[in-house]
């Protein structure tokens, strides 16, 4: 990274955030098509960092010092809900970046169609006292999105080709197509068959995740026929392989 940019800055968050985005304006390119690179946009564009000048898709970059993990903090909370109900929320680079060197660690892409509401998880609203009173954020669970869909760009310092990256994004494209109001569902019942960790499994195996599903979803009363339903959709969007009866296999 051009870690002479930070000089001009004096907060360590102004720092950090002008330095790995002018890295991901040399370095980004576009997983959706075959350009080599994003347009970096002007500071202060809502909610968007770069955008795509060939296929339009929008992208935004979190950077931390430390390692991804699990939780990753968002904005606001109403905001990041109602773009993903609205199917409007941009594709999210998650950065890790190494201070003392300005170097990059780790980066993967998780598709704008991967974040079930599940995924956003509320946080306290700020106290009576703190200068935005009242204001409600989120974190990103990571360990809610199908790893399928948490796609690296680099691992460890070392690189992913990117026709890698570009292959990976295209398998999980087609949950795009799955509706709105379905895709939460989709990608709730994915992850849960990527946590059984096996390669072929059974209808009864995810229906031990009954309860879980139910209080993710407390508006549907048949979760049982939910899944089965969904299940085929991910068969449809060739994200599984209908093997016989009840019984299942990841591609």
């Amino acid at each position: 990274m051009r870690g002479e940019l930070a000089i001009a800055f004096k907060s360590g968050s102004q720092k950090a955030g002008n330095v790995t985005e002018a890295w991901g304006a040399d370095n980004f390119f576009c997983p959706n098509c075959s350009s080599p690179k994003l347009d970096w946009l002007k500071p202060g564009t809502k909610a968007n960092d770069y955008r795509c000048p060939s296929c339009g898709f929008w992208f935004q970059l979190k950077s931390k010092k430390t390692r991804i993990g699990n939780t990753i903090t968002d904005g606001a909370y109403g905001a990041m809900m109602e773009a993903i109900k609205e199917d409007r929320s941009p594709n999210f680079f998650f950065l890790h970046y190494d201070l003392a060197t300005w170097s990059v660690r780790n980066l993967l892409i998780v598709p704008h169609f991967a974040f079930p509401p599940s995924a956003i998880i509320k946080r306290k609203p700020l106290s009576p006292s703190a200068r935005r009173a009242g204001w409600v954020g989120c974190n990103f669970a990571l360990n809610r999105i199908p790893l399928e869909a948490r796609i690296p760009i680099v691992t460890e310092e070392q690189i992913v080709p990117a026709a890698e990256v570009r292959d990976k994004f295209k398998r999980v494209k087609p949950l795009k197509e799955i509706s709105v109001n379905d895709r939460g569902w989709s990608l709730d019942v994915l992850n849960i068959v990527r946590r059984l960790g096996k390669k072929e499994f059974t209808n009864e195996d995810v229906y031990a995740f009954e309860g879980e599903l139910e209080k993710l979803h407390p508006d549907n009363r048949h979760v049982r026929d939910k899944i089965r339903q969904q299940l085929q959709v991910l068969r449809d969007a060739k994200l599984l392989i209908h093997v016989g009866s009840g019984v299942w296999r990841l591609p």
